[in-house]
Formats: C-alpha cells, structure tokens, sequence
C-alpha cells in the first residue's frame, strides 16, 4: 500500500497507482479512498485521484462529500466524461434529480460510446417520469455495449430502427462466429422488432443457456415470455435477476406485470406501491398500478392512480381510457376539453391518440351525442386497424379447414383418447357477448374457480401448427390427423398441469374464459373430450358493435373494422353450427339477452350442463369479490341490468356495413341450443 507520505515522482509509478486505485473501485471502495487520498498527499488536485476518491466516497454512501469533490472538478474539465459521470450519480443519489439528468447528458454528450453513463441516465429520466427518454438512453445503453467493431453497424441498425438491415448483418456474422451470444441477442432483438417473438424466443432461450450470468439476454427472454403469454415461465428468471439487484425498476415492473398475470394481485400490487415510493412521478406505474387495482375490485383507489398519471403526462390516452372503460361515472367536461386539447398536439404517439378517440367516445356517448361519440369510435378503430396484422381471408380460410377436417368420422376414429380430466369449463364466442357474466355467476359456485383468459390452448395450437409447416408443411388444423392418438392424453395433461399456477382456491373445476378458443374447439374435444364447453352468444349488432367501440389490450384484430366485425361473426356462426352437427350436445350454448331476461332460468341450465348442484350464491354474483382482468370487470359487480342490450340501435345509422357483411346471419344467429 502507498503510504500517506510516500512521495510519487515518476511518472510510471503515479500512473500505476491510478491504475490500482481504479481497479480497486468496485471490489474494494475504502482501500481505493485511501490510495487516492495518499497520491492526492504527494501530488495534491492530481485530477484522477479526485475522480477516484469522489467515486469511492459515493460508493461508501456519501453523495454529499462525493460532490463537493466532484463539482469543481468537473467544471474544471469539460471534456472529462467519467467525471461528468460520477457527478451525475452523485446528485442522483442526493434526489438532485435535474443537476444529475443533465451531468450524465454532458457525459454522454462527450463520449457517446459510454455505456454506464447511458444506463445511469435511462435510470434517472425514469425517476423523473420521462418514460420515452429513458427508453431511448436505455437502447444507446445497448448500442454503446457492443465493443466489437463486426457488431458495430449491426447495433447501430437497431438503434436506428433498422431491424431488417441488422437482421442480415448479424446472419452472415454468424455464419463465420455461431457462439458469439451477443450476436445472438441482437439477432433476437431484431426478430422482436419484425414481429417475430417465437423466433426470438427460442434464441433467447439458447442465450442464458450459452451464457447464464448474461442478464440483458436474460431480462429480455423474460419480456418475450410475458408477451408471449408465458408470465409463469418469465417469473422464474426475473427472480434470478432480482436475486443480483433487487432494485431494478425494470426487473420490479416486470415481475409485477407478471405476478398479475397469473393471479398473484396482492403481491403484483404490493411491488406497484414499492416502486411508487421510489418512483412517484413515474406515469406507466402509476397506470400499471390503477390496473392492478381494477383487477381485485379497488375502484376508487384506481381512478385515484389514473388521476395521478394523467397529472404527470397530461396525453396519456391509455389512463383516460382506463378511467372512461371503468364505467362507473360519466367522463366529466373538463376531461373532455383536455383529451380535445391533447388531441391537438403534434407530438402525440398513435397509442395515445387512439386511446384519446376512444375515451372521448365512451364520454360522448354518455351524453347522448352518438354521431360525435361514432366518429372517435371510428378514428381510434382506424387507428388500431392501420398498426394490427389482419388478414380476413386467412382468419375464414382457418375456420373452413376445421369444418373439413372435424368430420364426426374423424372424431369416432379418435374416440376414447385424450385426458379424462372434466376440470376445465371453456367459454367461448366473441368479446362482450357475456362470457364475463357467464364466468361470475359459475365462479360464485363453491366447486368452480373463475382464473382469466388463459394462453394456453392457443399457444399450443400455434405450436402444434408450427411444428407441422417445418415437418411437412402442413398448417393448423390440418397437422392433428397426423398425430399419434395416443398423444392427444398427454396434451390434455400438460394443459391441467400449465394452468395449474392459475388455480389458487383449490376448487374441482375451473374456467378458461378465451373468447377465441371457439377456434379449437376440435382440439379441445381431441386432448380433454370431458372438459366442458360453454358458446357465450349476443345478438351480432349488439356484439359486434360492443366490440367495435372497445380497445382491446391485445389480440381481436379483426374487431376495428365493421365488415371484418360482420365477416368474422358470420365464419363463428358458421363454425359452432359445424360442431353442433359433428358433435351434437357437446357445447352449452347460453344466449346473452335470454341470461338477461331469466337469470335464474339460464343459471340453473349451466350447472346442469356442468354437472353442479344449485348454489343461490350464483344468483348473487355480484357479491363475488374474486379478481376479474377483463373489460367488463365493474359490470359483472353490479345486478344485471338491461340497459346495454339495444344500444347499438342509436349508432344504426353508421353500422351498415356491419349488417351488410352479416347477411343471413341476422336471422340465424341463435343456431341450435346444445342443451333446451
């Protein structure tokens, strides 16, 4: 060790205690102070020496004594980066929070390919609320990063939104390198870009397995596990990067995310009000947390955290829409002014636009003012519509191959097959045709448990579908006559045992509400032929109208178009005729406005299709406090009301393209009741 006294005078041996001083930063903060204080007792104001014993004092805890020494240091020398660096980790940690923004945008602003100083300053920009920036100093973050010059213009391809020009880049750099995991990531990062996130998943996954402490790699495959619906999956490796840093606001919103996705509302809501002591002026928390609170039945406390984002970002659509979607008070007239006025600005991204139109919607409807309400309808349709792949002849030439395919010959074949689990109960049809209510008033049975609308029946079709076009080419549904019959049991298990992580009561049965899973219906009858199956059904001007006025937070993308509205119920009616035929009694159909009228009359018919004694706490769903995610989570807390069912007669001047694409649906719309 260098003593307080020695004397350095040579050049090499000064350069050599920086060096070492340096090194021991990060391992060993009070041995680098006292190095630097003995360099700064022979060669005092040596500026290095400075900077470390700065960085030391702050990394022992005390910004305070951290900046005073690095504050005229870094006015002292403007060209100094890392210095320009500490300073604004200083002043951070003193909550000195614009001083430190713009410290670690000076630091930057010197030397662009400094990576720590982007991270620190993405960090900072979130706490202070400025989301888009921080995204933006957290992609430099990544660019910065890649040191190796072959990665170079590919990483600067992402940045700048290039994702098909790094996409080429990064295929012939693997070619020649196929180990080099940071291309890997980056290569799973421009398939995200493209759309493409089961690619990006399974290149993830051979990331963290190459490399397991690569915790960018790893915190990305977590994202794409929550967007690929696979939340209980994606838990298990944010636990792994929480255990290494535990305050990571990313890590924390993520794990929330999740946690709420499978049912865990306490715990996701309790990781919203920690980072919110944190990160109070932090909009998307407080939006995330105002829906955690909707979930599990905290109204008040919801509109509560919707008020505080839109006070912190005065344009956020998505928090007007949540509050205008809770509908339990009309929007009031200086909401509207405000949406009209951040309508106007140019700066607006079309997420918050469109959220806007469908706000001032919902509040123009409330006042009777259909023409004006139809046109936001229609603007932030056409917005949704304009960012959403959607192609109509695909989505019918899908439901065509399952009536050629589900014959009752092909169904005999295959009789006595599959998982002979009758625990799940399917609800399907199409969005806000009354699957909601049809899910509480059996969730309030003490034998069934309502979970949400679970991933997994799609994510395994696609799979099945995705392994038959690499195989033989063949496209879903076509692939299961293929399949080995004795395979369909062990799906039908490995569905019980997926879904399992939803079900915390510890009831028999147990609901699957996905409205599209009326598409699989073959598949169901293939893997779980005892599972029970319930057509959730509205008249289609009613239904499709419903739709149409609501923002869905992903998938129905065919529901922000009237005709492709009218065209996809006709093909559903279509179909669930198909099964009826093909498998007659198998499915409960439960007419939306019939539940309406005789509740207790429908009620009765679903437990007798379920099997399920007479509970009057059926009758009293409203009563039932279990989370409910979907949109219609405020109506199914409340008595039925028949305020809802002709509302789409005041907008039927505007719907007729709608009634066009129907045609002879709206006549024969009801089909045949499985059960009477």
């Amino acid at each position: 060790m260098i003593a307080a006294a020695s004397p350095i005078d040579t050049t090499q041996s000064l350069t050599a205690a920086i060096a070492h001083a340096s090194a021991l930063l990060a391992t060993d903060p009070v041995q680098a102070q006292r190095y630097a204080e003995a360099i700064l007792a022979a060669i005092p104001a040596e500026p290095r020496a400075v900077l470390i014993l700065g960085s030391a004092r702050r990394r022992q805890g005390d910004p305070a004594a951290a900046r005073a020494l690095l504050a005229p240091l870094a006015k002292a020398h403007a060209r100094a980066a890392h210095t320009h660096y500490e300073l604004g980790l200083a002043l951070g940690a003193l909550g000195e929070g614009a001083p430190a923004i713009a410290a670690l945008r000076h630091a930057v602003g010197v030397k662009r390919d400094l990576p720590e100083a982007w991270r620190a300053l993405g960090d900072q920009l979130f706490l202070d609320g400025d989301a888009a920036g921080a995204e933006t100093a957290y992609a430099e973050h990544v660019r910065a990063s890649v040191q190796d010059p072959a990665l170079k213009e590919a990483a600067d391809a992402l940045f700048d939104d290039r994702p098909a020009v790094a996409e080429g880049l990064l295929r012939r750099h693997l070619e020649a390198h196929p180990a080099d995991v940071l291309a890997v990531h980056m290569l799973a990062e421009a398939a995200t870009r493209l759309g493409r996130d089961g690619e990006a998943e399974y290149l993830l996954a051979s990331c963290v397995e190459r490399d397991p402490g690569f915790d960018g790699a790893r915190f990305t495959y977590a994202a794409v596990l929550f967007r690929r619906q696979k939340a209980g999956e994606a838990i298990a490796h944010l636990e792994r990067l929480l255990a290494r840093d535990a305050n990571a606001p990313a890590y924390r919103n993520l794990m929330a995310a999740c946690l709420g996705s499978v049912g865990e509302h306490d715990r996701a809501i309790e990781i919203y009000e920690r980072l919110l002591v944190d990160y109070a002026r932090q909009p998307k928390i407080w939006l995330n947390y105002g829906h955690a609170l909707r979930t599990v039945g905290r109204t008040k406390e919801a509109v509560t955290a919707y008020r505080r984002c839109i006070a912190l970002a005065p344009g956020s659509g998505d928090a007007y829409w949540s509050l205008a979607n809770l509908k339990v008070a009309p929007i009031s007239s200086a909401d509207e002014a405000a949406m009209g006025a951040a309508l106007e600005r140019s700066d607006l991204t079309d997420e918050d636009r469109l959220h806007l139109h469908y706000a001032l919607g919902k509040a123009l409807e409330d006042r009777g003012d259909h023409a004006a309400s139809f046109s936001h309808y229609g603007a932030g349709a056409k917005l949704r519509r304009g960012a959403l792949p959607y192609e109509a002849d695909e989505v019918s030439a899908l439901m065509h191959r399952s009536r050629v395919l589900f014959t009752r010959a092909f169904f005999a074949a295959r009789a006595g097959g599959g998982w002979r689990s009758n625990e799940p109960i399917f609800i399907v049809g199409l969005p806000r045709a009354g699957s909601t209510l049809i899910e509480q008033i059996l969730a309030s049975h003490s034998r069934v448990e309502g979970t949400m609308e679970l991933p997994d029946i799609a994510i395994l079709a696609s799979e099945l579908g995705f392994a038959g076009r690499e195989k033989e080419g063949a496209r879903y549904p076509d692939v299961l006559a293929d399949i080995d019959p004795h395979a369909f049991a062990a799906l039908g298990e490995s569905f019980i045992d997926k879904t399992r992580i939803h079900r915390k009561l510890g009831r028999p049965f147990f609901i699957d509400k996905t409205p599209n899973n009326f598409h699989h219906i073959g598949l169901i009858q293939l893997i779980l032929p005892r599972a029970r199956i319930i057509d959730a059904r509205r008249h289609p001007m009613g239904s499709c109208f419903s739709a149409f006025k609501q923002h869905f937070a992903r998938g129905h993308a065919f529901s922000y178009d009237l005709v492709d509205l009218g065209r996809y119920y006709r093909d559903y009616v279509a179909l669930m005729a198909h099964f009826d035929e093909v498998l007659p009694g198998r499915v409960c159909r439960v007419i939306y406005e019939d539940l309406v009228e005789d509740t207790e009359r429908e009620a009765r018919r679903l437990l007798d299709y379920c099997a399920l004694p007479f509970e009057a706490a059926c009758l009293k769903f409203y009563e039932n406090d279990r989370p409910v995610r979907t949109v219609s989570s405020e109506q199914v807390r409340r008595p039925i009301f028949r305020e809802g069912l002709d509302q789409w007669r005041r907008y039927e001047a505007w719907l007729g393209p709608l009634e066009e694409a129907l045609g002879a649906t709206l006549e024969g719309w009801r089909g045949a009741s499985a059960l009477n």
